[in-house]
Order: C-alpha cells, then sequence, then structure tokens
C-alpha cells in the first residue's frame, strides 16, 4: 500500500517524511483494520516528522485523525463493530487499564499509554489498524472530511475548553486560531460565551469573524476586555505571558499542545497574581470523545477544511508548518 513515513526527523525544509510502498497492516486479534477515507494533519504530526517529540518508532506513519472504513476484524473483536462500518481513530490508542491513572478514569495520563502516528503507524495511509476498544463511533450529520479534523483538534479542543474552568457566559480569550482553535471557538460560542481570538493570521482573524468571535487582534495584542479564561492553541511559549495578563481576577488559562517552546520569565504581580492559575492539556480520555461527539451531535459545528489528496501528504505539512493552511488540513485518499 502506499503511505507516508518520517525517514529522518528535522526540519520540514529537509524533507522528513518520505513517501513508500509498505505492507498493508495485520490486525492483531484485538484490533480493527480500516481502510482510511481520510485523515487531518495535525500539528502533532508537524513535532513528530520535526523531531519536537522524541522518536517512539523508526520509520512511524503518522495521522491520527482517521476516518476509515471496518474491513477486517481481528478474531477476539466483540460485536461492537461489523464489516463497513464507519469508524473514527484519534490520538490515543491504548492504555494498560490497571495503573491508578486508568483506575481514577485518568487514562490520559497513564505511563504506559500508547498513540496513533507516534508508537504506532498511523492514517497517512492506505489502510492502518487500531484496538477495537478504542475505535469511535462518529456522529451523523457530517461528511469523512469533517469529521477527520475533529477526532484530535475536536476531541483535544473540548478537554481544552474543560480544563479551561470557563464560567457559564463567560468571556473565553483563544490563542491561534488554526485546526483546533476554530471548533473549540464555536463549542465555546455554543454555551452562550463571549469569544475574543489573538492571531497573527489574516485569514484567520477573517475566519474567527464570520464563526461569532466579538474581536480578533494580533497574536500577543491584549484583548479590549479581561477575559475568565483563555486557552492557548500556538506552540509559542511566549504567548503564556500577554495569555496571562489578559485573564481577569481568578481566570484560568489552559495550554492545549503536546509541546511548547520556552516559556519567558514571568512577572508575579502582573501575570499571575489574583489567584491566576496555568493548566496543562495531557492528551484526553475515551469519555472526552464520548461526550465532545455527543455535544457536536446536538450543537453542529461548522469545520472548515483545506483537502490534500494522500500523495501531497509532504505538502499539507509544509503549508501547515507555514501557516498557510486556513482551518484543518485534510488527506483524503
Amino acid at each position: 500500500m502506499s503511505a507516508w513515513h518520517v525517514e529522518r526527523p528535522g526540519p520540514i525544509g529537509t524533507n522528513p517524511l518520505v513517501r513508500a510502498r509498505i505492507p498493508r497492516p495485520t490486525p492483531l486479534p484485538d484490533e480493527l483494520l480500516v481502510r482510511v477515507v481520510a485523515c487531518g494533519v495535525c500539528r502533532t504530526d508537524l513535532h513528530v516528522s520535526e523531531g519536537d517529540l522524541p522518536t517512539h518508532k523508526r520509520a512511524v506513519v503518522p495521522g491520527h485523525e482517521v476516518v476509515g472504513e471496518v474491513v477486517a476484524l481481528g478474531d477476539r473483536c466483540d460485536d461492537h463493530f461489523s464489516l463497513g462500518d464507519r469508524v473514527g481513530i484519534g490520538w490515543l490508542r491504548q492504555t494498560c487499564g490497571m495503573c491508578h491513572y486508568c483506575e481514577r478514569d485518568a487514562e490520559n495520563l497513564c505511563p504506559h499509554s500508547q498513540y496513533t502516528g507516534w508508537d504506532t503507524d498511523g492514517g497517512f495511509a492506505e489502510y492502518t489498524t487500531v484496538p477495537a476498544a478504542f475505535a469511535h463511533l462518529l456522529p451523523r450529520g457530517y461528511s469523512d472530511e469533517e469529521l477527520a479534523p475533529l477526532l484530535c483538534a475536536g476531541i483535544i479542543g473540548y478537554r481544552s475548553l474543560v480544563r479551561s474552568q470557563l464560567p457559564p457566559h463567560g468571556r473565553l480569550g483563544i490563542y491561534g486560531f488554526g485546526g483546533s482553535a476554530h471548533i473549540t471557538a464555536q463549542l465555546a460560542l455554543a454555551l452562550g460565551a463571549e469569544v475574543h481570538v489573538m492571531t497573527r493570521d489574516e485569514k484567520a482573524r477573517a475566519l474567527a469573524l464570520e464563526l461569532g468571535a466579538t474581536s480578533v487582534q494580533g497574536a500577543a495584542d491584549l484583548p479590549p476586555v479581561k477575559m475568565d479564561s483563555a486557552i492557548l492553541f500556538a506552540p509559542v511559549g511566549d504567548l503564556v505571558l500577554p495569555a496571562l495578563e489578559s485573564l481577569d481576577r481568578g481566570g484560568t488559562l489552559a495550554i492545549a499542545g503536546i509541546h511548547l517552546s520556552d516559556v519567558p520569565a514571568l512577572n508575579y504581580q502582573r501575570h499571575l497574581f489574583f489567584e491566576k492559575q496555568v493548566r496543562s492539556v495531557t492528551s484526553n480520555t475515551r469519555e472526552d470523545a464520548k461526550h465532545f461527539f455527543e455535544f457536536v451531535r446536538h450543537h453542529h459545528v461548522r469545520v472548515t477544511t483545506s483537502a490534500y489528496p494522500l500523495a501531497h501528504a509532504d505538502r499539507a505539512l509544509a503549508d501547515l508548518a507555514n501557516d498557510r493552511v486556513v482551518g484543518a488540513a485534510v488527506l483524503v485518499p
């Protein structure tokens, strides 16, 4: 089958992603074999390709926002899935189920967790596999291309919104406005929030206003009013300081990314006093996915995508790296 793998992690300009013919995977007894029909291109795929994240599997196939069709089932798969089902594959691929994190419903913190497109091959290919227990049933009313970004950008955005402790009808500041942020903004708006967006990209600012943001400004600019909560989507540590400064007393900043550049020294009185707090976001649980998909069943979100054929996965990743993608990039084999 045709697939893209990370041959040698490095800057996107060094072409770390290489196309090759590799064997079609064989599902383990508890896995599904899935024919990929759409795969979102996430910034985490960029971090894996450029080496911002340590290598977990040599020549790994990235991609963890997979929509596909079940074409084979392992011998020990239960009867939740059948041949021909449309399923989703997300970032969290497997946990041990036995550690004290798993037992307290915090499986996203499991030290033995594995991730699609990092520990095992993902969806930048014609076929991939997933443990049946970690495959997602998908909501109706969305195309395959729209569903793909929901499987990471959407779920992580939802968890970030929860972690930001946004009060009812509160004010939310969003820093960076790509695939995850433009979905999360709509979730917040559906909850009655007032949304303010900080981003350097002019097209992203236009999209934010179109979706209902109250204000837009530059990436490090202060919004016109104090925020109750904020979410940092851009992997830029320098933005932690203006995001904290934007918060009202008692406000919370959630940092959504798996990777963040170094955070500069902060001034305690200016940035953190008055019981402001910073919270990181680490992956997601299956319960997060369940609640998120239930939400988008009842509150239809507009998913802005830019489609690329699988043959142009390297171009999609380069466009993401250079902020040339509006909304979310999606590979369509």
